[in-house]
């Protein structure tokens, strides 16, 4: 199941997770379980990711862990990573990343600064929530962003991909707020709910997920505990 991200799952108000990690989509592919059955995976590349700041409930009001993903080059820190930021990870002990995230999790006792989270924190058979930025369409058209009907495709009908009726002339003679309209589809971020976990490979640090994930190959993705367990 997929769900936008700013509704909220049912019987959860904050993405708050005992595990979580950020990785990258490589694509999809297919394999078997032991039963001969054969599943449609998503192979995300995830961790490590080195831990560069520790949130509490004492000095933040809330438990997280800022984490890096994807080490830049070294001789590409310099002209890339702001001198702010190059602080910021020198403080921590940890290469300059290309993603900076904060994973919000209910507890943080036993990480520390500086600390790998790799995929073997989690296993085959967990329920997980993956989250990513879905691929961008550019400007489009009612049908194909909100799924809506065409019109009568007959000659005389000369109204076919149109966005439909507008509302009352008179009285409001105004269009009220979220009507469906044209414009801006894609890249927005989308959670897809309880997918499991069919493989993971720790020596490279690859998850195999079943189902698909949202966004493009080479997307940022951020793999947590389900909300729905």
């Amino acid at each position: 199941m997929v769900q936008k991200a700013n509704a909220k799952p049912a019987g959860s108000a904050k993405r708050v997770a005992a595990r979580a990690i950020v990785g990258r989509k490589i694509g999809m592919t297919q394999v078997f379980t032991p039963q001969g059955v054969l599943v449609p995976v998503t192979v995300i590349e995830a961790g490590p990711c080195p831990i560069i700041q520790k949130k509490t409930v004492e000095s933040d009001g809330y438990t997280a862990v800022q984490v890096g993903f994807d080490e830049y080059p070294e001789r590409r820190v310099k002209k890339l990573v702001t001198k702010p930021l190059q602080g910021h990870f020198k403080k921590a002990g940890v290469t300059p990343t290309r993603r900076v995230r904060e994973l919000r999790l209910k507890s943080v006792d036993g990480l520390e600064i500086g600390q790998n989270i790799t995929v073997d924190i989690f296993k085959e058979g967990d329920k997980v929530d993956v989250s990513g930025v879905t691929k961008g369409r550019g400007f489009t058209g009612v049908i194909q962003r909100w799924n809506q009907h065409t019109g009568p495709m007959a000659h005389g009908s000369k109204y076919h991909r149109g966005v439909g009726s507008m509302g009352a002339n008179s009285t409001p003679s105004r269009v009220f707020k979220n009507k469906h309209m044209p414009g801006h589809y894609g890249v927005e971020k989308v959670t897809a709910l309880n997918l499991t976990i069919v493989r993971v490979v720790p020596e490279r640090n690859l998850l195999l997920v079943r189902g698909a994930a949202p966004g493009p190959n080479g997307g940022y993705l951020t793999v947590r505990d389900t909300v729905r367990a």
